[in-house]
């Protein structure tokens, strides 16, 4: 583990038993061209040898590639959240990212939106919105019931955005410090905490001009979501929760 480089951009992949769907050869290819960038993999207590094959990746890239092994799941918000703040206690960086396991959103993009990161945007984050000459491939069911969740959210934040739920996003390294320093309430609705979050700590009118959503020009859905169909029913609970207790905070 080098501790002393400096990395333009940190990227956090969460991972539970993703031992047939990591693309090994995609993220060394990609850290080849990236010298400055850092990927901080944490295993979520998986059951499967994905420990095993993270272990064997870093050990190829030594100096780019880390890996943070929880022994017991925690789920992806805290599993993303170990991993961000282990990361801002252990290594130098101007931005820091995280990212979905199977690629959905591909390395390049995350790295391509990394760069709209400067001292006025301190948040940007991926939408699938599918406009002229973008490529995004996502399952019918999941974008229909994945809209009137957005739509919702969007009404529940006060904010005009598109795609709260993309999952790419990235920050400066000194929000990324304040965002993850405590628990999230859900599971899996944390993107929505994180809106939440920021606007907390800039107030509602500054928060509008320290973030940017970015249309992705690819997305392919992957078809293996480790979030149940049966959690559409439940979610509407986990937004209730939120929206009760930081609209009181």
């Amino acid at each position: 583990m080098d501790t002393t480089k400096k990395y333009d951009l940190i990227i956090v992949i969460p991972t539970y038993n993703e031992s047939k769907s990591l693309r090994i050869e995609k993220f060394i290819s990609f850290l080849n061209k990236k010298r400055m960038v850092g990927i901080c993999f944490v295993n979520d207590g998986s059951t499967d040898g994905t420990k095993e094959i993270l272990t064997a990746l870093q050990q190829k890239i030594e100096d780019q590639i880390f890996v943070l092994d929880c022994i017991h799941n925690k789920g992806k918000a805290e599993a993303t959240r170990a991993g961000m703040n282990y990361c801002n206690e252990h290594f130098g960086f101007d931005k820091i990212a995280y990212l979905d396991a199977d690629l959905s959103t591909s390395l390049e993009e995350c790295y391509r939106i990394s760069k709209k990161v400067n001292k006025k945007l301190t948040f940007v984050f991926g939408s699938r919105i599918k406009i002229l000459g973008s490529r995004i491939e996502r399952n019918a069911f999941r974008f229909v019931t994945g809209r009137v969740i957005a739509t919702v959210i969007s009404k529940i934040l006060n904010l005009g955005v598109y795609d709260t739920q993309c999952g790419v996003k990235v920050f400066s390294r000194d929000l990324s410090t304040d965002v993850f320093s405590k628990s999230f309430l859900s599971k899996w609705l944390f993107d929505v905490e994180i809106f939440f979050r920021i606007i907390q700590l800039y107030s509602r009118q500054e928060a509008v001009l320290k973030m940017k959503e970015i249309p992705l020009t690819e997305w392919v859905d992957k078809g293996d979501s480790k979030v149940k169909m049966s959690y559409f029913f439940k979610l509407w609970l986990d937004l209730y929760k939120i929206n009760q207790v930081y609209n009181k905070q």
